[in-house]
């Protein structure tokens, strides 16, 4: 019976006195650092102008301005864009900024730009998580006003509200990663035709 070897490579895509092997690493963690930062970046920028936006619509007169509702689905729809065009443009840039690995197959090449642009939205989901875990935390350590009545009515629009928001996060990472993805396979490739 005979055993596959796993650690020889196909002679189809590698014939014999082809390098199989980088001199560097598969990982360029700066082009991750660098499209880290842009997408954070990008990230901050977008959600101030859509606070700006979003405050602009709402007002505390009942009747005037918009729902709860439609803040939180237009603020939802915000958050997936703002998620969609960060994660695009970190990922461009961690497949853009890599280095030029010589002598690997198509295949690899497009798996590696693509494992930097998943890494670049990563690092940047971690990163935003971590601000929002410490920014939530310092808010609940303000004391509490005393003597509050809180309706049955209001806890479950909040309930709802937070649900809402809850999906619109979940949907927006995971196409947020796949765009990422995507646009570092782009990046890539782009940064191979140019020597």
């Amino acid at each position: 019976m005979a055993t596959h070897s796993y650690s020889a490579v196909d002679p189809a895509l590698y014939p014999a006195g082809t390098t199989t092997e980088s001199a560097g690493s598969a990982l360029s963690w700066s082009a991750v650092a660098g499209g880290t930062v842009a997408a954070i970046a990008l990230t901050l920028t977008l959600l101030t102008l859509g606070s700006a936006f979003g405050l602009g619509s709402v007002s505390p007169w009942p009747g005037v301005g918009a729902r709860p509702t439609t803040f939180t689905i237009g603020a939802g729809l915000w958050l997936v864009v703002t998620q969609w065009l960060s994660a695009a443009m970190g990922g461009y840039l961690a497949g853009r900024l890599r280095v030029r690995w010589h002598g690997l197959h198509t295949d690899e090449v497009m798996f590696r730009d693509t494992a930097h642009g998943l890494l670049t939205w990563a690092t940047a989901t971690v990163i935003m998580a971590m601000v929002t875990v410490v920014a939530a935390t310092l808010a609940s350590l303000a004391p509490a006003p005393e003597h509050v009545a809180v309706s049955t009515e209001a806890v479950d629009t909040a309930r709802r509200v937070a649900t809402t928001f809850a999906a619109f996060t979940g949907l927006s990472l995971v196409i947020g990663a796949f765009i990422g993805s995507v646009c570092g396979a782009i990046g890539g490739r782009l940064r191979d035709m140019h020597p």
